[in-house]
């Protein structure tokens, strides 16, 4: 019986990293289009961006996050194109997705711009055997040689599903907003092992943000932003203000939590323009929750390339605008 239970536990903390939350970004604000496909396009030119993020440093299996994307406008389809490859790994488990992406653009009038997206490709599932342990497992000379439990891989088994992400992104010259569910069909992952298998749903995420672009004096802006995300069983809220001067230098700060009883993390946030086509950033959580007992907090770092350039042909709609620290 003991045994049994054992088993059962380490298959629902398997199964809860293969269906976890979207992964973490604190600089989620300078990064639209990492979750919202309606995005694609709106930096005006080629932009192609990278992120990696170390979540909960000294913490054995941490997250650990990369991502690299690219999208640019396409004005004679009337709206963008991108492309997007992530990669996110959280102890035995590994999340690979890639998906391409169109942004349909609607002029609401001079001043502003709707745009909406649909995003389709494929994400793959990984669960590491050799990195689960057993009570009953066999070692020799310290080398683990197995689990002793034919309801557990000891090798490394993956499986491959369909994704489709929507969006919108609404945008002026004051205000952005913008909307976003991943995972949208929610298919079914089956992973196969010694005649066992395991079903895992890929559950939808949502994703609201919502930010203000202030201008303090001829040579200092301010945005305050905000994110809310969901799967609708847990709800997550970033509250962000990022000061910039003379549109190069920028730093601010984010919070983070689930509620009042739960607060998550609060983090700062810096980067400037290495050139007119370079924008480095770095954000460092200083972790509140109790995890902040076995963890040194978390680093994430974006690189930015922005061609500033027109590409292709065609006519742009009446104003676009580019709200983001590039």
């Amino acid at each position: 019986m003991i045994r049994l239970f054992t088993t059962l536990g380490i298959l629902l903390v398997a199964t809860w990293s293969l269906a976890q939350q979207a992964p973490q970004y604190t600089m989620y604000m300078l990064n639209p289009y990492g979750f919202n496909p309606g995005y694609a396009g709106l930096d005006n030119s080629l932009s192609i961006t990278g992120v990696y993020r170390n979540q909960w440093v000294n913490l054995v299996g941490s997250p650990e996050t990369q991502q690299i994307n690219a999208h640019l406008p396409f004005y004679f389809l009337g709206g963008g194109l991108g492309i997007k490859v992530e990669n996110d790994m959280a102890g035995a488990s590994r999340n690979t997705s890639a998906s391409l992406a169109y942004s349909y653009w609607l002029p609401v009038n001079k001043k502003s711009i709707l745009s909406v997206g649909l995003e389709a490709g494929i994400v793959q599932r990984s669960l590491d055997g050799q990195r689960l342990r057993t009570p009953e497992g066999t070692f020799v000379e310290g080398n683990y040689l197995g689990h002793n439990d034919n309801f557990l891989p000891f090798g490394t088994v993956s499986a491959l599903a369909p994704t489709v992400n929507v969006g919108a992104y609404y945008q002026n010259e004051r205000i952005d907003a913008g909307i976003s569910v991943t995972n949208l069909i929610e298919p079914q992952i089956t992973l196969e092992f010694d005649n066992q298998s395991t079903n895992i749903q890929l559950i939808r995420n949502y994703f609201l943000t919502f930010g203000l672009n202030l201008d303090l004096g001829t040579n200092w802006t301010v945005r305050p932003s905000t994110l809310i995300r969901s799967d609708l069983a847990q709800t997550e809220i970033h509250f962000s203000s990022i000061v910039q001067y003379n549109d190069n230098i920028f730093g601010g700060a984010s919070f983070r939590g689930y509620n009042s009883n739960t607060v998550d993390a609060i983090a700062i946030l810096a980067g400037l323009k290495l050139n007119e086509r370079l924008t480095l950033a770095y954000s460092y959580d200083l972790t509140l929750s109790n995890l902040n007992a076995v963890s040194s907090g978390s680093h994430e770092v974006m690189l930015n390339y922005n061609l500033n350039q027109p590409i292709g042909k065609g006519l742009p709609p009446q104003i676009i605008y580019n709200t983001r620290y590039r």
